[in-house]
């Protein structure tokens, strides 16, 4: 096993990890960029080291301090979280080269998943079933519109090098199509220095559904079973639970997409943990879509269902341990749900609000977990994903779950910021969530149908309202006032003056 470990990220992944590591009796080294010095993540680790300037180019995507800062604090191994360097093969192969071992897959594994493309092809080399579409980046014009005709409109550009909804176009007619490639490839090549971009069919109304595969170096390779990631925002997930609703409606789901996530797996020797994504149909049909050769957000309802720490197995099965564990052995019980919690404001385009947290109080109590990174006092950099934890709940039933994601956003507060707190109290409360009838254009609609019905001036009267209510507590305790029946922190803020 190994005795020193350097966490190669920050935030709430990073100190996810240095616990899993203080837990097993493993030194861990932080590295940091010059705006995250007083991250929560340095100050929990035993070793910190400064790796560059603010600019994630400069910092936490500069392979050669990185390197080098291992070196320096004696690390025998480097875990990269979740985004980042965590999917860059160059990275895991510079890692290996250099005699430190990469916590996650080859970067073989990594180069081949890593390209949607490549997944695509592979998934087609073992019969799995895939959206139709292009097996390599568009070339031109030209090209796109031939296949955008044969398979038919509405069609979506994808980048080839990344996910989080960066170079993503929806075409519904010819006459789109030109700019939606420019405007895609311009945003690939920012996101991901590489402009190409695929085309497929774009399913109307998908269901996201994705499954955790762990596997060690020995070739033992199992599955975790299924999460449902319907709940987006601009093609970035912010809501997650486990196991999905539609394993009720339809049986059959998790034994075949678990087999089929394992056997395209197992087609690049895959090993650690690792998750494949695909997409359903409001039939229950689904389509492979892409892999994430890393440890994903949403790890932590998998974890409550089935029981296991994956953090603790990653780092287990890069000692070179076997897997124990078989699929078999493999029980889920109740189920999960788990909020993104993010500085942003919902009504603005879920713009970023960076910021000094000058109140930060954390939700508990039985079923509910925080992965955190942040704390009172702590100012949110304008740098980086605005990801301030994520609040997970487990239930007996997931009618439970979504009664105790009320009540622990009822807990949640947050001063000094907008938060996206609000809208998932009014979300866990909206009759299509809470029946499981879910798709990825949900939220959206959600929010457009909110912005109708609560114009900026009845916003902001409920907000003066309840500042007027709370004035006298405000006063006496020193603390800005909580409205006690939605646990929502009231602010005057502009003319829509909601604070979540």
């Amino acid at each position: 096993m190994f005795t020193k470990v350097l966490v190669a990220n920050r935030g709430e992944i990073a100190v996810r990890v240095i616990r899993a590591l203080r837990e097993m009796g493993i030194a861990s080294v932080a590295v940091f960029s010059e705006v995250d010095r007083a991250g929560l993540h340095v100050q929990m680790a035993d070793e910190a080291v400064c790796i560059g300037p603010a600019p994630s180019s400069q910092s936490y995507l500069n392979i050669g301090s990185i390197l080098e800062a291992a070196r320096r604090t004696g690390a025998q191994a480097i875990h990269p979280g979740y985004g980042f360097l965590s999917e860059n093969a160059v990275f895991a192969k510079a890692c290996t080269e250099g005699g430190i071992k990469f916590i996650g897959p080859s970067w073989q594994a990594i180069e081949t998943m890593g390209s949607k493309t490549g997944a695509r092809r592979v998934a087609l080399e073992v019969g799995a079933p895939v959206v139709p579409g292009t097996d390599q980046a568009i070339s031109d014009l030209a090209e796109a519109r031939a296949i955008a005709a044969a398979i038919g409109y509405p069609v979506l550009l994808k980048a080839s090098a990344g996910g989080g909804g960066k170079g993503m176009r929806a075409v519904r007619d010819e006459s789109e199509l030109e700019s939606a490639i420019r405007d895609a490839s311009n945003e690939a090549q920012s996101a991901f220095g590489s402009g190409e971009v695929y085309l497929e069919k774009l399913i109307e109304r998908p269901r996201h559904i994705e499954v955790q595969v762990l596997g060690d170096e020995h070739g033992n390779l199992i599955h975790l079973g299924e999460r449902e990631c319907s709940i987006q925002r601009r093609h970035q997930k912010v809501v997650e639970e486990c196991p999905s609703p539609l394993s009720r409606t339809t049986p059959r789901l998790r034994q075949e997409i678990g087999e089929t996530a394992l056997k395209i797996a197992r087609a690049v020797n895959y090993y650690n943990a690792g998750t494949l994504e695909f997409l359903a149909d409001q039939s229950g049909r689904f389509y492979f879509l892409e892999m994430n050769t890393r440890l994903q957000v949403e790890h932590p309802v998998t974890e409550w269902v089935t029981g296991l720490d994956l953090v603790r197995w990653q780092i287990t099965i890069a000692a070179g341990e076997r897997l124990t564990i078989k699929q078999e052995d493999i029980q889920w019980q109740g189920c999960a749900v788990e909020c993104r919690i993010y500085a942003e404001d919902p009504q603005n385009n879920f713009f970023p609000s960076p910021g000094k947290l000058t109140q930060y109080v954390e939700p508990a109590g039985p079923g509910v977990r925080v992965d955190g990174g942040v704390y009172s006092g702590w100012t949110v950099p304008l740098e980086y994903d605005p990801l301030l934890a994520k609040l997970s709940v487990w239930g007996l039933t997931r009618e439970i779950a979504i009664e105790r994601m009320r009540r622990a956003l009822w807990e949640y507060q947050v001063l000094g910021i907008t938060t996206n707190v609000r809208m998932f109290q009014q979300l866990m409360a909206d009759g299509r969530f809470v029946a499981g009838d879910l798709d990825t254009g949900l939220l959206q609609r959600f929010i457009a149908e909110k912005a109708e019905a609560e114009p900026d001036g009845a916003e902001l009267t409920a907000t003066v309202l309840a500042a007027a209510v709370f004035e006298n507590r405000s006063r006496s305790n020193g603390v800005k006032p909580v409205d006690t029946r939605t646990g929502t922190v009231w602010q005057i803020q502009g003319r829509r003056g909601l604070l979540r």
